[in-house]
């Protein structure tokens, strides 16, 4: 019996896979020993692919321990490649999974750098796949034992010195699978991916006589696939919350455009016209051969009962949630939002950001009594005041090198900041009228302090925000 693999602690003390199990326990007599189970291993990796189409569309496992993430055009909606890579360990590590991740332009080299790299998180930058595999061991190009044992056996240690070869000795003497991996590694030979579909997911294929290569082609098999998709979905009382578009070329390579919704939706016109605006970003190459069209994200959609007719006591509530799809996939996953409060006394905590058509109710509220204005300034900008003190209005201020004489104010509204997280900025009593000027524009101004004891400000007056 040998060892298929070790934990930290014990890559740690010398134990290694494929040591033989004697040995190990020779070296650490309390060692615990697990029964290996490579088809639960298998299972859970396929589930761990599965997964990540949160991230990206296109997913494959990579026995036995690696997972495939093709995240071109994804890496934005993630806060860039950095973002995309801490967010997905963070998420693997709290569900228990020690991850290592590399990202670079071709699958040899992400695979390499991943395993061998020096550190967790590597982002190789487009065009440096040489520099990056250069110092790396010829193990990191996925060959044989036999074949790393015997460039070993010839002075062969790292990637760099096999690159700068002639391939024919190399092939004639290990065989083709040197080259093609060097050649995957470095982006010359195309490495395909087969794209993961969990067997959960309502999904349908179209395979064609004729790859397709035209827009007008793609727009009427999408037409095509939403039937039957749509109709698994009703059968289920389902609505698609993400779907994922796949196109499989003629030289076997993958391309996909994903597509949310703000409000579960099975409505096959709304879909296919979110699918037929992302049709542009796609390559087709020699020709698109099969389209498979796959709700990675469905959720519980129950019917509704329309109003009768327009005459009805309660008009219909518009739906605004087409709206909110049309934006958020041409501008981008939150793009849209709408602000709730947050049940807080200082102004700039007191709201937050929400997903548009989300159902919950804030556990907070503004006091109606007291109306806060549309937009906040983050910080709030200074202006020169005259006022009365203690507790009288502006008469009339400066902001931005244009003075305003005050018609209308109301006020003060006095906010004390929250004693349990005060900052030395809000250590001090704010004063808050709000004004309308001689123009009808309406603002939003404190008085830093209370006008009577200098200890709760220094009396500076600043605009907030306008209504």
């Amino acid at each position: 019996m040998v060892i298929a693999a070790a934990d930290a602690v014990s890559l740690g003390l010398g134990i290694r896979p494929g040591m033989p199990l004697a040995h190990a326990r020779a070296m650490l007599p309390g060692l615990l020993v697990a029964e290996a189970d490579p088809d639960g291993d298998a299972a859970a990796l396929a589930r761990l692919a599965a997964w990540c189409l949160r991230t990206t569309p296109l997913t494959a496992a990579d026995p036995p321990d690696g997972v495939w993430l093709d995240v071109t055009g994804c890496a934005h909606l993630h806060g860039g490649e950095a973002g995309l890579l801490a967010d997905l360990l963070d998420r693997v590590g709290r569900g228990g999974v020690a991850a290592r991740a590399a990202i670079a332009d071709t699958p040899g080299a992400a695979h390499a750098m991943a395993r061998y790299g020096s550190g967790p998180a590597i982002i190789v930058p487009p065009g440096g796949n040489p520099a990056a595999l250069d110092p790396l061991p010829v193990a990191a190009l996925r060959l044989s034992q036999e074949t790393v044992s015997g460039l070993r056996r010839l002075g062969f240690e790292r990637i760099g010195q096999l690159a700068g070869m002639p391939r024919g000795p190399l092939v004639r003497r290990f065989g083709r699978q040197i080259a093609l991996r060097l050649d995957q590694a470095l982006g010359h030979v195309d490495e395909p991916l087969q794209p993961v579909v969990p067997d959960e997911a309502v999904a349908h294929r179209l395979a064609f006589v004729e790859p397709l290569l035209t827009a007008d082609a793609f727009r009427a098999a999408i037409d095509e696939l939403l039937v039957p998709v749509c109709q698994k979905m009703e059968a289920t009382g389902q609505g698609a919350r993400r779907l994922d578009l796949l196109f499989a070329r003629v030289d076997s390579a993958v391309q996909a455009i994903r597509i949310g919704t703000a409000a579960p939706s099975r409505h096959a016109a709304h879909l296919g016209r979110l699918l037929k605006e992302r049709i542009e970003t796609v390559d087709p190459g020699m020709g698109v051969e099969s389209m498979q069209l796959i709700v990675p994200l469905a959720e519980a959609l129950a019917f509704r009962q329309a109003p009768a007719s327009l005459a009805d006591d309660a008009p219909a509530e518009a739906d605004i949630a087409a709206l909110v799809d049309r934006i958020e996939n041409r501008l981008g996953q939150g793009s849209v939002w709408r602000a709730v409060p947050v049940q807080s006394d200082v102004p700039e905590r007191s709201v937050t950001c929400a997903a548009p058509l989300s159902g919950a109710a804030p556990a907070a509220s503004w006091p109606p009594a007291l109306p806060r204005p549309v937009r906040l300034f983050d910080p709030p900008q200074p202006v020169e005041a005259m006022a009365l003190l203690p507790d009288q209005p502006p008469v009339a201020f400066t902001w931005r090198r244009r003075r305003h004489r005050v018609r209308h104010a109301d006020g003060p509204e006095r906010i004390h900041g929250e004693w349990w997280r005060r900052t030395a900025e809000e250590a001090a009593v704010r004063d808050y009228f709000a004004v309308e000027d001689e123009e009808g524009s309406r603002f939003w101004l404190f008085r830093r302090g209370d006008g009577a004891d200098p200890a709760t400000g220094d009396l500076r007056w600043f605009l907030h925000g306008l209504f």
